[in-house]
């Protein structure tokens, strides 16, 4: 005997309305119809177990009700945040999330951009910089699906995007150390920088003109081996160009016997959780993670809600958090 799979036809059988009317009741269209209808349906719905169709029904509704992240590195604190944010929005809104984690890897973003076409997630949130423009206009763009980019690629007046001020967030960083009597400074970053870490370097720099710059893998084993560079030199202070480089310094530095803030005064950025977990406590600069996620996704929706409006981008602000990792120089 096999399994007969129940279908909308037999809601509506059961409950003496017609195919259209449980459509409308199931996609949550009611407002028009008796509750007594309603309680009908809803009713047949559980009583036959009926699941929808979710392709069936997208080929009708031409919506999946599906939303797709590509971020670089999961294992980043700020990438968790950043996708609980989006997730919070979506869920709300009764879309799913669709999360692709690149590792790092530019060919596996692509791999990935053109699967999530292929499946027909109703938009993009663009969370990595790997991304070429070039990409995006040949598989989101020419076909005209919604999407959006955020902190790390500036969006160049193709599309909507979230931003927040890095170059504010580097010149905080060098103004502390400065007013701590800082001279001799370096910043702890990777080679071929991110958009919007090369604009955290130029806020720097607007500071102090003169730097080291100690490149390295942006994860706490780039930070870790970073320390081993930085202890060759004659610097004091260290900008890490988030927090993650900043956690690899303290363990690199004290496997060489050296003290933060006796020996060298550390800022991050970002100001993940663990910032408050360490010792001592990270100064750093704080980025609002959760509301440019949140942020992100409802631009997203109202992009899909409205395909010819004008794009928008919005810049959300940072701060300096003032810590124990960071102290006047002697």
């Amino acid at each position: 005997m096999t399994n007969k799979k129940i279908t909308i036809k037999d809601v509506a059988k059961q409950s003496g309305v017609s195919i259209a009317t449980v459509s409308q009741i199931l996609n949550g269209n009611d407002s028009k119809l008796s509750p007594k209808t309603v309680e009908k349906v809803l009713a047949a719905k559980q009583a036959l177990n009926y699941e929808p169709d979710y392709f069936a029904r997208r080929m009708i509704m031409k919506k999946s009700k599906t939303i797709g992240v590509l971020v670089p590195d999961i294992t980043n604190p700020f990438f968790s945040r950043l996708i609980r944010g989006i997730e919070g929005v979506l869920y709300r809104e009764n879309f799913v999330t669709l999360l692709c984690n690149a590792d790092l890897d530019s060919k596996k973003e692509i791999d990935y951009l053109e699967e999530l076409s292929r499946r027909g997630v109703d938009g993009y949130i663009i969370a990595s910089s790997a991304i070429s423009n070039q990409a995006i206009n040949e598989t989101l763009r020419a076909k005209n699906l919604p999407f959006i980019v955020l902190d790390q690629k500036k969006a160049e007046g193709f599309s909507d995007a979230v931003l927040t001020d890095d170059y504010t967030g580097g010149r905080l960083a060098g103004e502390y150390l400065q007013e701590l009597g800082h001279q001799k400074v370096a910043v702890v970053l990777p080679e071929g920088a991110t958009e919007n870490i090369a604009t955290r370097l130029i806020g720097f720099r607007e500071i102090f003109p003169e730097i080291t710059l100690i490149h390295s893998e942006l994860s706490k084993q780039g930070g870790r081996q970073a320390a081993k560079k930085i202890i060759e030199t004659d610097i004091t202070g260290i900008f890490a160009i988030n927090d993650e480089l900043a956690f690899g310094l303290y363990l690199g530095l004290a496997e060489a016997g050296k003290k933060i803030p006796q020996d060298y005064s550390v800022i991050g950025y970002d100001n993940i959780d663990m910032c408050e977990y360490v010792t001592p406590q990270l100064t750093t600069i704080a980025q609002p993670i959760y509301e440019l996620g949140q942020t992100t996704a409802e631009l997203l929706l109202k992009r899909i809600q409205e395909p010819e409006k004008d794009w928008e981008e919005r810049m959300l602000s940072v701060q300096l958090v003032k810590r124990f990792s960071a102290a006047r120089l002697k």
